[in-house]
């Protein structure tokens, strides 16, 4: 008799629950909402085109709104009553990075799922943790020292791997994967910037790498934890099965690399970045302990490997669309480089760029700066809402709830970028003249690197990376899609390619600029 009423009790509990919900959803601005399931259908619909879709009810939102801000509706599945807020409003996303910051945390969701990975890292911290090591790393990225390991690392692994391995892909005239050419080297790049040790994943037989293999499968398997509700990834690790099984196996692999990189650092210091916060204290006065520090060194690996390396192959597709961005941009390396190397082109390929001569490049910052809008690299920004708060434009967000920022929805409304917001067009970046980059008046319609307190630190050395990786293939190469290779996007927290970047290559012939192309 009591199971049949508890029974009763519990559908009775449901069914309410239900009615209430859909009564509540059905008036709120976002995508169509159906009894019993809310949204749930359509998320599901389009789960392999998820930014697209936000994109378009973003858009369609509130016909007399200047900005855009929806509400998707999942019964159970999301936190408080099952309500999500996605919003592409600047001054909103200004109130949640800059104005209300404290009120708008990485939060509990966010920061346990990644802690077996990233622990107290930078950024899977918030408050007092976060704080001190944001202003030990402000301090190191702010030197020339770092910037200059940077571009010694960059351009090593350019001289003597990517081209190597381009020019015997171009002899043989085969095609590359050049996403995964591109991971590969940011991938050693940002461990050899951050703790000083060479993985060489980009060689020209295209190893296996064990680190970065357990790296990428960690990864993954974290991000998992994001898609289900919380009590089913803990059972999965209690359990050890699935994802979380690959996971605890994955991070005893990446312990154990980064356990001998500490060592060996801790024998021969050097000006990586993991040197450098071995010598600073915590906010009682404590040098990091070793278990911190490999974890502040993970957080850095995970910001600087992907980021870089999404970016560069949404570029390299792009300018592949758009002769006249190619035309423009080969015509700036000429000049630059006639300028420092002289007009005997030969010399213009023997080394990579230096940093000076990367600083030079205004026309081809404009053109990452334009592909990050259209594709930033990370798509879609959650944040935790402490305390309940009303945004600029009158949402109500709940204390316990989750907001989402879409950062790739924001390159994508005409009333933030014009009705040309979908064109690839770097010249929105230049001043009149075409001499300076000029960053938008309203510094929160462009996220790609966020912004408030949390701004990216690596932004520069980003732009230093891509620039030198950008000018020498391109002044190399010309490059053409493999006929029938299909770009598009993979549904993850990195807007990777899901099937890579298939291209081949062409040997180009450089011409020194006359001063009537110059001009041009």
């Amino acid at each position: 008799m009591e199971s049949v009423l508890v029974f009763y009790t519990l559908t009775a509990a449901i069914s309410a629950y239900l009615l209430w919900f859909w009564l509540l959803a059905r008036n709120l601005n976002g995508p169509k909402t159906w009894p019993l399931v809310g949204s749930l259908p359509y998320l599901f619909m389009n789960r392999s085109r998820i930014h697209d879709w936000i994109a378009k009810n973003l858009h369609s939102t509130g016909a007399a709104a200047t900005y855009q801000t929806c509400t998707i509706a999942i019964p159970f599945f999301a936190r408080k009553a099952g309500f999500y807020t996605v919003t592409c409003h600047p001054k909103n996303i200004e109130h949640i990075l800059r104005t209300r910051f404290d009120n708008y945390p990485k939060g509990p969701t966010w920061q346990v799922a990644f802690h077996d990975l990233l622990g107290q890292g930078i950024f899977n911290s918030d408050g007092e943790t976060w704080l001190i090591q944001r202003k030990t790393a402000a301090l190191e990225f702010t030197t020339r020292t770092l910037r200059q390991a940077m571009a010694r690392w960059v351009n090593r692994t350019i001289r003597t791997r990517l081209w190597v391995i381009l020019e015997k892909a171009a002899k043989q005239q085969t095609a590359v994967d050049l996403q995964d050419l591109l991971l590969r080297l940011t991938f050693d790049n940002i461990c050899g910037l951050t703790f000083g040790k060479d993985p060489e994943t980009l060689s020209p037989d295209l190893p296996e790498n064990l680190f970065a293999i357990a790296f990428d499968s960690a990864t993954e398997a974290t991000l998992q934890r994001l898609l289900y509700p919380g009590f089913l990834w803990r059972l999965k690790k209690i359990f050890d099965v699935g994802a979380e099984n690959r996971l605890r196996k994955s991070l005893q692999v990446v312990e154990n690399y980064m356990t001998e990189a500490l060592e060996a650092r801790k024998e021969a210091p050097s000006d990586d970045l993991l040197s450098r916060f071995m010598k600073k204290r915590d906010s009682d006065g404590n040098l990091f302990q070793n278990s911190v520090l490999k974890r502040i060194a993970l957080n850095f690996v995970l910001a600087g490997r992907d980021t870089s390396s999404v970016a560069l192959s949404w570029f390299f597709w792009l300018v592949m669309n758009t002769p006249r961005v190619e035309e423009t941009i080969i015509c700036e390396l000429s000049t630059v480089l006639q300028e420092t190397r002289g007009k005997d082109t030969r010399k213009w390929i023997e080394e990579p760029l230096t940093f000076d001569e990367a600083d030079k490049l205004i026309y081809l910052k404009a053109a990452f700066a334009e592909t990050l809008r259209l594709y930033p690299s990370v798509p879609e920004d959650f944040k935790y809402v402490v305390s309940d708060d009303v945004l600029p434009d009158g949402t109500y967000l709940p204390a316990g709830s989750t907001v989402t920022y879409s950062i790739y929805s924001m390159g994508r409304m005409k009333n933030i970028w014009g009705e040309d917001c979908l064109e690839f067009k770097p010249e929105r970046w230049l001043s009149d003249g075409g001499d300076r980059f000029e960053s938008p008046k309203d510094g929160y319609k462009f996220m790609a690197f966020n912004g408030g307190p949390r701004t990216c630190l690596g932004k520069d050395l980003a732009y230093l990376q891509m620039k030198s990786v950008a000018s020498a293939v391109l002044l190399r190469y010309r490059l053409s899609l493999v006929p029938g290779h299909r770009v598009e996007q993979k549904m993850s927290l990195t807007l990777f390619m899901k099937n890579g970047l298939r291209v081949y290559l062409s040997p180009r012939e450089l011409v020194a600029p006359t001063k009537a192309s110059m001009s041009a």
